[in-house]
């Protein structure tokens, strides 16, 4: 099993292996071109999401800057945008339904490291290499969610389609359907009743 087939599936891996580390440096290098573009040239700025994301949904719209550590394993909906500083660590798939809505510096982050120092400080493998070993847990986000202002959504989270998540938020467990949740830790604070 490859390092990147171990980190996709949520086991540990080695985040120093080197198609990873090529994988995070393409990714790092076409979210500064997409930044750096701004939203003055819209054609080039389109083809720099695709090549960064692998695809481009319909009326996808990143303000920018944002910052991708792979972007391939980031899959968006249709009609989803997110305001400034927008950062997503996919070392596990993020999935983001349709039509969800980001505030600015909304983080997406699936690495969830070792709590036991020794296997986070990392390791020296028998070839004499530094090994810092990390594992990740999928995001998904379902659609029709409005994510506000400075909310962290963190690994191995699922959020329920039509959630608002107040500004300021810390998402570190599931969070039902149709739910207003917000808090560090954030926690639902009321049903959305549609009607």
């Amino acid at each position: 099993m490859t390092e990147k087939e171990k980190m996709l599936s949520g086991m540990l891996y080695n985040s120093g292996d080197e198609e990873l580390v090529e994988l995070r440096l393409r990714a790092h290098a076409l979210s500064k071109d997409y930044n750096d573009l701004y939203d003055r040239d819209e054609k080039h700025r389109s083809a720099v999401l695709r090549e960064l994301l692998g695809t481009l949904p319909p009326n996808l719209f990143l303000q920018g800057p944002v910052q991708f550590d792979y972007g391939l394993f980031t899959t968006f909906g249709k009609d989803c945008y997110a305001n400034f500083n927008f950062t997503v660590l996919d070392c596990c798939p993020v999935t983001i339904g349709d039509k969800v809505f980001f505030g600015p510096n909304c983080t997406i982050a699936t690495p969830l490291h070792p709590m036991r120092y020794k296997e986070r400080n990392g390791v020296y493998a028998e070839d004499g290499s530094f090994v810092c070993q990390e594992y990740a847990k999928p995001i998904t986000i379902g659609s029709n969610c409005w994510i506000a202002s400075n909310v962290v959504i963190c690994g191995g989270v699922t959020i329920g389609e039509g959630c608002v998540i107040g500004a300021g938020s810390v998402v570190t467990r599931d969070i039902p359907a149709n739910s207003f949740a917000a808090g560090n830790p954030c926690r639902v604070i009321k049903p959305i009743d549609n009607e």
